[in-house]
């Protein structure tokens, strides 16, 4: 944890830069959002694009500390599945290498693909505690946060001839960044991987409590925190599937939000949304982002439908990464 912590400070300067230059003028921002992102481990990774290998090898030296058996130390971030989260960090460190301003959106998941065992010559799945000792790369950003709503109905009414909605919430949680510096490769380039959190909007009911309502005062916590907390839950019942679309959009809508709030602290207009964001979809998981994106644009930012599809349409892109066919 110290020589992460010390690799990281090495970077702090240059990501704030790279972040700076994200709200210069028109600069274009890749926005790359995935279900997963395997990244890895972190500390190899970091001095090999710093180029301080040689150095903290020296370092750790001095200390009478084996390089080697530190290395094997570090918790893997089991943020994927497999290809498809591989793919979507080697993109990222592509892009860092390139000096392509990018910030990578995905989830925070509590615990991610499963650690294995084998018991009696058979796999036994564990859970994937990542997150027990800590996570020294990434940065908690509580002001960084949106809300993100599910179920309810809709209320629909004429405004100047236009139909606007306004939609009722039945349920809503809160989103909370956590970035992650992605570097490129010795050339002082450090984008970004901004993971969500989800959270309660009150996490916990005071009168409940009081009432003696003990598991009740935190219901809403639990349920909540549930969204984020595991990396693809069964979805061999209705409610796993329910959980998995709720995941998907939870993390688009999260990046989305955030994505327009960039674009007006840059002070450009709506309009200009795809000469400064090109969102691209990692698979079908991130793909509910075209909907989401059309019902901020019309529902929250009152544009028209046709400017607000013209403008979803130049903006993203999508990758299929498996193709399945059946004979018959």
């Amino acid at each position: 944890m110290a020589t992460s912590y010390t690799v990281r400070d090495r970077m702090m300067g240059q990501w704030m830069d790279t972040l700076a230059n994200f709200k210069k003028g028109k600069v274009k921002i890749v926005g790359y959002l995935s279900a997963e992102f395997l990244e890895g481990p972190h500390l190899g990774n970091a001095m090999l694009n710093l180029g301080i290998t040689a150095n903290v090898k020296q370092a750790l030296d001095e200390l009478n500390v084996d390089y080697h058996q530190l290395i094997q130390a570090e918790e893997e971030p089991g943020l994927g599945n497999g290809g498809l989260g591989r793919l979507a960090a080697c993109y990222l460190d592509s892009l860092s290498t390139l000096a392509v301003p990018a910030v990578g959106y995905g989830i925070r998941y509590e615990f991610g693909i499963f650690d294995q065992k084998i018991e009696n010559g058979e796999q036994v799945e564990t859970t994937d505690k990542w997150l027990r000792f800590g996570n020294p790369w990434e940065i908690a950003q509580p002001h960084v946060s949106y809300k993100v709503q599910f179920g309810g109905h809709t209320q629909s009414w004429i405004d100047e001839d236009e139909t606007r909605v306004k939609w009722i919430p039945e349920d809503e949680v809160k989103g909370i960044s956590y970035d992650t510096p992605i570097p490129g490769y010795k050339n002082g380039h450090i984008n970004l991987l901004r993971l969500w959190k989800s959270e309660a909007a009150e996490s916990f009911n005071f009168s409940e409590f009081n009432r003696g309502n003990y598991a009740l005062a935190v219901v809403d916590k639990v349920s909540a925190e549930t969204i984020t907390k595991v990396l693809y839950p069964n979805d061999e019942t209705d409610a796993g599937k329910k959980l998995r679309l709720m995941q998907q959009y939870f993390f688009v809508s999260c990046s989305l939000q955030d994505s327009l709030r960039i674009l007006k602290q840059r002070k450009l207009d709506l309009q200009e949304l795809p000469e400064v964001w090109a969102f691209q979809l990692n698979d079908t998981h991130p793909s509910i982002a075209i909907a989401e994106m059309m019902r901020l644009l019309v529902d929250e930012e009152t544009l028209i439908w046709d400017e607000a599809w013209n403008i979803t349409t130049r903006t993203f892109a999508y990758t299929n990464h498996t193709l399945i066919t059946r004979s018959t």
